[in-house]
This record gives C-alpha cells, structure tokens and sequence, in this order.
C-alpha cells in the first residue's frame, strides 16, 4: 500500500473523471489548492457520442482523449489512475486499488463525481446477453456483436437463423435508445447496402422496446411524435408499454400491458433503459446520515455538499437535489460550482453557511436521430429535423475536448453523413468475448478464494 502525502496547501481530491469531475478540476486551475484526480480509466470520455463508436463512425480516440494530456499544463492538478473503492469521511482519506496495489489519498476536500452504470433493475443476470453502454469497452462489445450478426447471417442458409441474427433489439427508447436504433437501422440500410452476396443487409430488423406510452417521454408532445415518425421512416418497429421479463442468448422475453408475454427471437441485443449510481454513493450516505434515492442518487444539500461534511461535494448522475436530469450538463455546471465553494473557502475564508445554493442553468437538451434529423428542446423552443441536426452537430461539437478531436470528428461526420462510408468499421472475437471470459474469471477466483476460507476454518 502506498500513501500520497499532500504539500502544505489545501488539498482537493476529485474521484471520477467525467463530465463533473473534468470540468471541476479545471475550475480549480488558478485556486491556491493542489488538486488529485482519480480516475477509474485513463481517459476522459465523452458519453453522448459512445454510440457513435459502437456503430461504426468514430473512433475511440474522438471521444476519449487521456486526461493526463488534457490536464498536462494544469501544474497544481495530478492524475491517479484507480478504482476507488472507499472514501473515509471522518480520516478524510480516499482509497483506491489499481491491480495490486493500493493507494491512501487524503483530502481537505473532496468532490465525488463517479457517475452512473447501468442498471436492470435488479435483474443483473441480462447483462450477459444484453450489455449496456456506458464504457469504451460496451462501445466495441456492441460494435463486435452488431457487426458480427451480419458476418454469421452471411454464413447461414437456415431462413429462421438468418432472421434471429438480423433482429437487432435496443431496449430504452430515451436518448440513447432512439440514437443507437436509428444509427443501427441506418448502417444496415446504407453503409453495409450490398456489401454481402448471401444475405440483403436492408432486411435487417431493428426493434425498439420501452415500458413508457411514447419514444423520448422527457421530451413528450411534438417532439417525441416526430422521433416516432422518423424512427419509422427508417424501418425501425416500435414497440412501447412493453417490459423486458427475460433475456437469454437468443432473444428475449416481453410482457404487454395486458399481462400477455411474447417471444423475440434476436442475437444482437442491447440494454440502454435505466442507469445506477456508483456503489460509492451508499457509502457516503451511511456515513453522513444523507438519503439516497432508488437509483442510488445521494440528497446533497442546496450547496451540493452532504450534511455535516461542507467540504465534501456529490455531482452529476450520483446527486440527487430537486429532480435534476443526469445530464452532462449538471454534471458540468455542479463541478464549476464545487470548485468555486472550495475556492472561496480556501481564499476568502468564506462560511459554508453563507454559501449561495447550486443553480442550474438549463441549456436545453437535444437526441439526433438519424442524419440529418434530430430534436433539441431549449426551454419552451422545440426544433426538429435538419434544423435540429445543425443545432445538435454545433453543441456536440464545442463541448468536445481537444482541437485535434474535433477536426478529426467533423471529418468522420462528413464521411458517415454525406457518403455511406463508415472508417471505424473493425471488430474482433475478443471485443465481443472479452468482458464474459474476465467475468467467468473473477468467478472462478473468488469461488476459490472461498473454497480455501472454507478449507482454513476446518483445518483450524
């Protein structure tokens, strides 16, 4: 185990190494502080465009640039790399692993900004044949898959394997459903359009199921008809007031409305209907006496500080204050605004007490939904279609970190928007079966991990 010793200032720890957690460090750049950022991967990565990955159009360099090189003239900030796994409140001391070794980071203040995964609502057992996609590793999990349904149906002469394997089945109709639905109806009605000699790619299914009455529910009315429009224009059959009871590798179960249950035969399934706080939120809430909401969310006080600890803030999808969205947008905003309290405090010996509470500026929030149409809503202004899209192409575009990406990103648009090609287009066996051979694994260890406790007490 090694402990990192902080200087004489003020020390600030931020965990995670997302939206919030970036955006806060950065807020911290010219404070009196010395700032320690742990993160859970190298990078920082950009969540909205994650699908774009998984089908084809950028790459992972587009949207996950290391934090090391974004923060390398940030000379009070330090990266670790790590999986935090806990934060002591009253030592003010946070633990994280990276293999083998451990590391103890102390603190003055911290910011916790550790997101959210996916969640299937108790049912974690789906997740072997219906991945979500909240990481680098979903992203190529999903393009493998995808790419690979094709690759088999060309190898098939069975009418009814053909048709399991073209049946792509994307569960969640939010933002992300809709925009992986539509780009996956549009990669195999385009990009792969006469690519195979077996098999007519355009004949390829594309489901979308959600429990809720309608695509997009946050958005509603005219913008959620129009998505439902297009989606369908694309060939995309939608199917709402339907819940997922059961998933196994050939498809899965949907129970109606009316109580009636329904087989889907798919392959290629992915599961992008709830999200989950990290773990870490529950121990924060044990220990300072906060609530947490049933997606794990801690209650944070009006200062986004928890009760008791005025120098340890919760942001982004792991806070929960006045029915926020888990947008990047809160995220970044909550950064800004923590690394301005500890600013204040560190320099102007501001009161905790007197601090003003966390207001959140809404920008508007938008889903593309295939090229050339997206929806945005900005207050009570609603575009759709192409309109949308510029509007959509523009926000993406200007929160994207790095020039380099951003070039290299608008010409990969240019190619997948304007012609059918797609350059990110490689997938391997072992994107698809990696994250199942590390789980098997960790089970085989543990199991013996348990069978050696198990042998040590009888030979005690």
């Amino acid at each position: 185990m090694s402990v990192q010793s902080g200087e004489s200032r003020h020390r600030v720890v931020v965990i995670g190494s997302g939206f919030g957690g970036l955006f806060g460090t950065q807020a911290l750049k010219n404070a009196d502080v010395d700032v320690t950022l742990i993160g859970r991967t190298t990078h920082h990565l950009f969540q909205p465009l994650l699908y774009q990955v998984a089908t084809g159009i950028l790459s992972v360099g587009d949207i996950a640039p290391a934090t090391r090189m974004i923060l390398r003239k940030q000379k009070n900030a330090r990266v670790l790399l790590g999986d935090v796994e806990t934060i002591d409140l009253e030592n003010k001391t946070v633990t994280s692993q990276l293999l083998e070794r451990r590391t103890v980071t102390p603190f003055d203040s911290l910011i916790v900004a550790a997101g959210a995964g996916q969640s299937y609502f108790g049912n974690d057992h789906f997740a072997e044949f219906a991945p979500g996609m909240k990481t680098i590793d979903d992203a190529l999990e999903l393009r493998g898959r995808i790419l690979g349904a094709f690759e088999q149906a060309e190898l098939s002469d069975d009418p009814d394997e053909r048709a399991r394997l073209l049946t792509f089945v994307v569960v969640g109709a939010g933002p992300t459903g809709v925009e992986l639905a539509g780009q996956i109806a549009e990669l195999s009605r385009r990009t792969l359009r006469e690519a195979f000699r077996h098999i007519d790619s355009t004949e390829a299914r594309v489901v979308l199921l959600d429990g809720a009455p309608d695509v997009l529910p946050v958005y509603g009315g005219k913008l959620s008809r129009k998505t439902r429009q297009t989606l369908e224009g694309l060939g995309v059959q939608i199917q709402l007031n339907a819940m997922v009871t059961g998933v196994d590798a050939d498809g899965l179960t949907v129970k109606e409305k009316d109580g009636t249950e329904r087989r889907i035969e798919s392959q290629c399934k992915v599961w992008s209907a709830g999200v989950a706080a990290s773990p870490l939120g529950k121990q924060l809430a044990e220990q300072s006496g906060a609530g947490i909401d049933r997606a794990g969310r801690v209650e944070v006080l009006p200062d986004l500080s928890l009760p008791g600890y005025p120098n340890v803030f919760v942001i982004g999808d792991m806070m929960s204050l006045d029915k926020l969205p888990g947008l990047a947008q809160v995220a970044m905003q909550g950064g800004k605004y923590a690394a301005k309290q500890i600013t204040a405090s560190v320099e102007e010996g501001q009161d905790p007490a007197q601090r003003a509470p966390f207001r959140y500026f809404d920008k508007g929030s938008m889903a593309t939904i295939s090229r050339f149409s997206a929806v945005a809503k900005v207050g009570k202004l609603e575009i759709t279609g192409f309109l949308g899209w510029i509007a959509w192409l523009f926000v993406h575009l200007l929160y994207l970190v790095g020039f380099s990406s951003k070039v290299s990103t608008l010409l990969s648009w240019a190619q997948a928007f304007f012609s059918t090609g797609r350059n990110q287009m490689a997938a391997t066996e072992q994107q698809v079966f990696g994250r199942l051979a590390i789980q098997r694994l960790r089970t085989e260890e543990d199991a013996a991990e348990a069978r050696e406790a198990v042998a040590r007490r009888e030979a005690g």
